[in-house]
């Protein structure tokens, strides 16, 4: 995804021009992780406060927020720059098979 994002998929590409395409995610409920993943990985947001760490391990951050999951995934692979920000936003990411961009005419591409 943070290819497309990027444009690395198109012959005209340029590193510090914005080319790449939007992408849409759909099903986001259904994302899978592999050996202890599940049982482990925990997020982790700071409040500001004093004694503000907040932690939400995996599976309760998939019933709430399944699209959260991949959004910081994907944002972790861009780059760290105001390009990478404006590249982000064309990341919509959803649930669950409903979303609101058909008339964008999306093409479906099983990755």
């Amino acid at each position: 995804m943070a290819k497309i994002l990027r444009g690395k998929h198109r012959p005209d590409f340029t590193p510090y021009v914005d080319c790449g395409d939007g992408v849409v995610i759909i099903n986001a409920d259904k994302i899978e992780v592999t050996g202890m993943k599940e049982a482990r990985k925990i997020y982790r947001s700071y409040t500001g406060f004093i004694g503000g760490l907040r932690e939400i391990p995996y599976r309760t951050m998939k019933a709430r927020h399944p699209d959260y999951i991949l959004m910081r995934a994907i944002k972790g692979m861009m780059p760290k720059t105001r390009l990478g920000g404006q590249q982000i936003k064309k990341l919509r990411i959803y649930a669950g098979p409903e979303h609101s961009l058909r008339a964008q005419t999306p093409q479906a591409v099983n990755i």
